[in-house]
């Protein structure tokens, strides 16, 4: 059975090699980032909601489009497929599946895009009050 073991103490470092040590020949080991934290999602989605309603250079789009811009912008994959009505979209933006770290770097880029473009962050505004 699959196991998973987050290595953030000693014990669970000790924990993996216990595991290790008593899997069979041909098992498979990896070791990866962790994916992105539910308060780094909740984050996200905030300034893409602050993003949409502060429609900057006039452009108005969901917070679903913006994540899809900005993923795109910072270079992340997608392709298009055809539409039910035969339009392209665009699928692939899986911002669930990015690192801590690449979700801090995009949300950084996020963060100076806005800011650049007047954006007013509500989770700022929240800190100031």
């Amino acid at each position: 059975m699959p196991q998973t073991i987050r290595l953030d103490s000693r014990y669970s470092r000790q924990e993996a090699h216990r595991v290790i040590d008593a899997a069979p020949a041909g098992y498979v080991v990896t070791v990866k980032e962790p994916k992105r934290s539910t308060a780094q999602n909740d984050r996200f989605w905030a300034m893409l909601s602050d993003v949409s309603r502060a429609k900057p250079e006039g452009r108005a789009h969901t917070p679903e489009t913006w994540k899809a811009l900005f993923m795109h912008s910072c270079g992340y994959a997608s392709r298009f497929e055809m539409g039910l009505s035969g339009e392209p979209f665009p699928v692939g933006f899986r911002s669930s599946q990015l690192t801590v770290r690449q979700m801090t770097e995009l949300m950084d880029f996020i963060d100076a895009w806005g800011t650049e473009r007047g954006v007013i962050w509500t989770e700022r505004q929240q800190v100031d009050a």
